[in-house]
């Protein structure tokens, strides 16, 4: 969920699971459009007011609704569970504290406090479990979404530490991410591979969340920045980030996984991965001496795609392959392209401002 630091009629917005379709928020109700091709699906208008988070179940008329707390009805500590199809709510969850983040599952419902992590029932809205974690005003979590398993990724008890829950195999990991407290996560559908970045958002790490072994070290950039997502492909092959700086980045990454058409796809950009290896291989006695800097150590990202730097976005990879979908906070809606083979300067496919009147109407 990408909340809104910019003075927007947007509150918030966020892809679904799958990321064939996106929610906004405002301080009036929701919208919902779709992803390819763009085009606006339905909206609620709540005259006594708006909404903080908005959580739409994949592709259904089930939504998950936190009010911004400007009119009683909607206070910022209660999770509204909607039926749009209805024009109704069928479940309430209240909390104490204000509600920093909402995930579903066709099975589970995880609520998100600045301290506690909440995993409810969806059939009968009874609790499974609460979790500690550490300071958490971002509502930072992450679950998987297979229907054969449940990984929930949410920070662990102190700075930098991450906890990944395996409910299927009752199984619990703790691993230190960062020595900076965490800024975003993103995980593979199946669960299998986390990705995170910190406050300093210079590095973005990637690991298997089974064993919490750290696989892969990608470096954004030199300076500071803020991450405002990560978002894996759907072979895993390739993940996204955006961030403050204006410009989305894509990595190529190289996680073992016997998943054949990962495998295929991978193939496909040998050449890419040649070059870089051979840059790598030239730098290596340079390395051994404690010459080069540690950021030559990272690898670097493969593609990009140049913003303005004051575009608040969040990202994810569309249905085609090698395509990216990225909406700002500004209304803003691109859909980019990237060679898999060369990298580079990514294609721009299509631009829109999905505010207008003809495509929010």
């Amino acid at each position: 969920m990408l909340p809104n630091s910019q003075s927007s009629s947007l509150h918030t917005l966020s892809f679904n699971q799958d990321h064939t379709c996106f929610s906004t928020s405002t301080s009036t109700g929701f919208r919902v459009f779709a992803c390819d091709p763009l085009r606006h699906l339905f909206r609620r208008i709540f005259p006594s007011g708006g909404f903080n988070h908005v959580e739409m179940l994949f592709r259904s008329n089930i939504l998950a609704l936190v009010g911004n707390g400007s009119h009683p009805q909607f206070p910022p500590n209660k999770v509204i569970i909607w039926d749009d199809y209805r024009g109704e709510s069928f479940g309430t969850l209240i909390f104490r504290t204000a509600v920093r983040g909402v995930r579903l599952r066709r099975d589970m419902i995880v609520v998100v406090l600045e301290s506690k992590v909440y995993v409810y029932n969806f059939k009968d809205f009874k609790v499974i479990c609460q979790v500690e974690t550490f300071s958490n005003p971002k509502g930072l979590c992450v679950v998987s979404q297979l229907d054969d398993s449940m990984v929930m990724v949410c920070p662990g008890l102190q700075k930098g530490q991450i906890r990944v829950d395996h409910y299927t195999k009752k199984k619990i990991n703790y691993v230190w991410a960062h020595d900076s407290s965490l800024a975003c996560f993103g995980l593979t559908i199946d669960g299998k591979f986390l990705a995170t970045a910190s406050t300093r958002g210079t590095l973005i790490r990637v690991f298997d969340t089974e064993n919490g072994d750290l696989l892969q070290e990608v470096r954004r950039g030199a300076n500071a920045a803020e991450i405002y997502s990560l978002a894996f492909s759907s072979t895993a092959q390739w993940l996204a980030v955006s961030s403050d700086k204006g410009t989305v980045h894509v990595f190529c990454l190289k996680v073992n996984t016997s998943n054949t058409e990962i495998e295929k796809s991978q193939s496909s950009s040998n050449s890419a991965d040649a070059s870089i290896t051979s840059f790598s291989s030239s730098l290596s006695f340079i390395k051994i001496k404690g010459v080069l800097p540690k950021y030559f150590n990272s690898k670097w990202s493969f593609a990009q795609f140049r913003l303005h730097e004051d575009c608040r976005c969040t990202v994810a990879f569309g249905d085609q392959n090698n395509t990216l979908t990225i909406l700002g906070m500004d209304g803003s809606f691109y859909r980019c392209q990237f060679d898999p083979v060369h990298g580079g300067k990514m294609t721009q496919l299509e631009s829109h401002n999905f505010l207008k009147p003809e495509i929010a109407s």
